[in-house]
């Protein structure tokens, strides 16, 4: 297996827990929140997704799908440009959107990835993407840190959903 194969493979395994979420949700779920400050399931698909996609943008020199098609379709209440770092307990809520248009972004997202995956070769991955950190960090450990965010955020949001059902949210 070459190496952009198991970076693939990896995204494709967040797409599905991603899938295995979101499908089917009704907006009660994709809004429950464990607590009032907790993060919603909403919020935890479009962060990783808005992560992923402002991160791989960047490091494939492209523009980020979010600011060129799906942010106008959101229409959230946020600054444009925003990925949910430092979001406030007020902004979570503010992230609601329906099952389809969070699985469409997270779709485009993926396929612009692994569009962009599939053209490296194993030296790509030493290519220096950020100078700010000692040692300077490259494309493979950029790749595997935005794969490794991403896993935690859906476990979260597949956390979240197994919590709402105990109390009853479908």
């Amino acid at each position: 297996m070459e190496q952009r194969e198991l970076l693939i493979d990896a995204f494709d395994r967040i797409q599905q827990i991603v899938h295995r979420v979101v499908e089917g949700a009704s907006a009660e779920l994709l809004g429950y929140r464990i607590d009032p400050e907790a993060n919603t399931i909403a919020w935890l698909v479009w962060h990783l997704t808005r992560g992923q996609d402002a991160q791989v943008a960047d490091v494939a020199g492209a523009e980020e799908l979010w600011l060129s098609e799906w942010a106008d379709r959101f229409d959230l209440p946020l600054p444009r440009n925003s990925t949910g770092y430092g979001h406030t307990s007020t902004e979570v809520a503010a992230v609601v959107a329906a099952p389809e248009l969070l699985l469409g972004y997270h779709d485009a997202v993926h396929d612009a990835t692994v569009a962009y995956l599939a053209t490296l070769s194993g030296e790509d991955l030493d290519r220096v993407v950020d100078t700010s950190w000692d040692p300077p960090v490259t494309l493979g450990v950029r790749l595997v840190s935005i794969i490794g965010d991403d896993w935690q955020h859906a476990g979260q949001a597949s956390f979240v959903q197994g919590i709402a059902k105990r109390a009853k949210i479908s």
